[in-house]
């Protein structure tokens, strides 16, 4: 789904500004988590449980992100392979909460999905945009920008969701999208390992060739 063979001219140096876009993009996802985290319980939606989980996961990795900024690309690329794992687990613990919700029939409802699903769209849009200009870098910059796509991405899922509930009463809509979202988290997440071991393996190669002596 998403390309792991993209790298930018100069790995070893972040790009202009990406320490302020992540600041920024930190600050969103915090809120919108405590925001999404509410609305679900409140709403018992699984796909807006999901999101909101997403966006606290997200918030843990732009911080690790901004940790290892400065750091060389063996260290980055160790970030991003933590990012990548998480994001798979993620996906997988979405799609056990879909299938106890359908064991359980509890239906959401979808007038909170749809506002809080809207609302969660503008702030990804702003932050997406923010930082497409770095999904092109490294494995740590390209796993920022696809937490980000993956979210607006999601948003849209969950306001199309609850047009589904609302249009047929059940939890059917909400348990596919929740679906839907844990098998893109989790083909995001292996995508990133890929092109964080890359990373890595590059990183080490470097550091060897530059540690062994020249041979004449």
């Amino acid at each position: 789904m998403a390309c792991s063979s993209c790298s930018a001219p100069n790995p070893n140096t972040p790009a202009p500004g990406f320490r302020k876009a992540l600041w920024i993009a930190l600050w969103v996802n915090l809120a919108m988590f405590l925001v999404e985290g509410i609305a679900s319980l409140q709403s018992g939606s699984v796909s807006l449980m999901a999101d909101a989980i997403d966006f606290f996961g997200d918030s843990a990795n732009y911080v690790l992100s901004l940790t290892v900024l400065s750091m060389g690309m063996l260290w980055r690329g160790r970030a991003a392979l933590v990012k990548g794992i998480t994001m798979a687990v993620f996906g997988i613990v979405v799609l056990a909460r879909a299938i106890w919700v359908l064991q359980s029939g509890i239906t959401p409802e979808p007038l909170t999905m749809g506002v809080v699903g809207l609302m969660a769209l503008v702030a990804n849009v702003i932050v997406a945009l923010i930082l497409f200009r770095y999904r092109e870098g490294d494995s740590d910059m390209r796993s920022v920008w696809l937490c980000s796509r993956n979210d607006a991405i999601g948003n849209v899922a969950v306001m199309g969701a609850a047009l589904g509930v609302f249009g047929t009463g059940t939890a059917w809509p909400d348990l596919a999208v929740a679906t839907i979202m844990g098998g893109l988290a989790i083909t995001a997440g292996i995508s990133v390992v890929r092109h964080a071991r890359k990373d890595i393996e590059g990183a080490k190669q470097g550091s060897v060739s530059s540690a062994s002596p020249e041979v004449r």
